[in-house]
């Protein structure tokens, strides 16, 4: 049966910290607040979840009791899965999880400040190495399907990043243990480092191999890691001409976007990403894409394009985003120096 929608009146408690669930939400209609303890400073933190968000995934996927309160604000309805069902959904809607793990930010920047407790970090730890701590944290608890994605995920915002090719191997570690033990089922997982000398190999019947979308794309990822753009270039030309799906045809185009930036090809850069806003107005990384357009008419000299592409993003953009302040940088530099 299906999961079913659960209503919530005003100021009723859909669970408790410290509770013990297996239930994930997601929140349709209403307010629900997440109440939950600071881990540095022990003072009370509140969330607020917006509709169409998850909560209760954390603890739901990795077996342990909640670590906060969901308490309902306004009259809300919610849908509940199963940890089971909420995997099954997740790992059938690879977009979903992408999703989830873009949007549901406070989620993530909790887990980043409990990894760098834990860590012992006492300097600033920046988006990218948070991202990765993400993945290394769900490695760790056996999270598989959430580690391979954050690994994944880092690979997309941070194809040139310092642990660009750890994340590429940790993403394989996480996968072997997922074929063969499923979830929370298998042994300790060290990341960073020895992990993949340790990974099981499983057998033939236990994988289902990676599509060859799938491993076209990664592969060319991974040239980017390294800065061979001209040949990650190529594996993305032979990826599109070899119809693939409809998700790994943006991808692969809009990383092609990214290679001729970085070759400094910047009116086939303008040309190929305005294509592809003009097909996937409503694409996640629609922002960056117009960020790279802007960013080529400015090494271009065009500063008036520029800007009017800098306004566009700045009208789409929180404050609180790293790519606001970055074309907010570009922009102010354009009005100082017409």
């Amino acid at each position: 049966m299906p999961p079913k929608a659960a209503f919530y009146k005003a100021n009723s408690i859909i669970y408790f910290r410290g509770d013990e669930g297996d239930k994930v939400f997601i929140l349709n209609s209403g307010k629900v607040s997440l109440t939950y303890e600071d881990i540095e400073t022990g003072q009370e933190m509140r969330d607020l979840v917006k509709v169409g968000e998850f909560f209760g995934v954390k603890s739901a996927l990795g077996r342990f009791r909640r670590e906060e309160t969901a308490l309902v604000l306004a009259d809300c309805q919610v849908v509940a899965f199963s940890a089971d069902e909420f995997e099954l959904l997740v790992l059938k809607n690879i977009p979903l999880i992408m999703k989830m793990l873009k949007v549901y930010s406070n989620q993530l920047r909790r887990i980043q400040k409990q990894v760098q407790t834990l860590l012992g970090a006492e300097e600033h730890v920046d988006a990218a190495k948070g991202l990765f701590s993400i993945g290394e944290y769900y490695l760790r608890n056996k999270a598989y399907p959430q580690a391979t994605y954050a690994f994944k995920r880092y690979l997309v915002y941070y194809p040139s990043g310092a642990a660009a090719n750890q994340a590429l191997k940790n993403i394989e570690v996480a996968e072997a243990y997922l074929s063969r033990y499923g979830t929370g089922k298998g042994p300790d997982v060290q990341a960073a480092g020895p992990a993949e000398k340790t990974a099981p190999q499983p057998q033939a019947a236990d994988k289902a191999p990676a599509s060859d979308a799938e491993q076209r794309y990664y592969r060319a990822v991974s040239l980017i890691s390294q800065e061979k753009y001209e040949d990650a270039l190529k594996e993305f030309k032979g990826l599109i001409a070899a119809g693939p799906d409809e998700e790994y045809l943006s991808k692969a185009q809009y990383e092609s976007g990214r290679c001729l930036f970085y070759l400094k090809q910047y009116d086939k850069a303008i040309g190929l990403f305005t294509q592809w806003v003009q097909k996937y107005p409503k694409h996640p990384d629609l922002r960056d894409a117009l960020y790279f357009v802007g960013t080529s008419y400015y090494n271009m000299n065009d500063k008036t394009k520029a800007a009017g592409i800098f306004k566009k993003i700045l009208t789409m953009t929180p404050e609180s985003e790293s790519i606001y302040q970055k074309t907010r940088k570009l922009l102010k530099q354009i009005e100082g120096n017409p």
